[in-house]
């Protein structure tokens, strides 16, 4: 099976990109407010896994949407009635939450997270 732009190889360079850009000194600023680092237990696995995410905040609310929700696995640990998360360095320090996952009826995907 062809792997394409959304393989494994692109997918982990992307990342990687996207957190460096988080950390630059002069950039960082600008994107920390809205790209965050999630750290998740995988369901199946148990493994600890983070992935950089966009994010839309409201006081302790937090929405990410999953573009290509499709191509992504990571928000299926948060169906029906959700788990914990933790979103790394976000205000300056790693904040805990409840993560549930939510598609709608036009296939879009968010994660709607309410901090501790």
């Amino acid at each position: 099976m062809a792997r394409g732009i959304f393989g494994t190889p692109f997918v982990r360079w992307f990342n990687a990109a996207a957190v460096g850009l988080r950390n630059a000194p002069v950039l960082g600023r600008f994107i920390a407010d809205s790209l965050v680092v999630v750290r998740y237990v995988g369901r199946r696995s148990g493994q600890t896994f983070e992935t950089p995410v966009s994010i839309k905040r409201s006081g302790k609310d937090v929405t990410i949407h999953v573009m290509a929700p499709d191509s992504k696995n990571w928000w299926r640990n948060f169906l029906g009635a959700g788990a914990p998360i933790t979103l790394v360095d976000l205000d300056g320090q790693d904040r805990s939450g409840h993560a549930v996952a939510n598609r709608d009826d036009r296939g879009r995907v968010s994660v709607r997270v309410k901090l501790d």
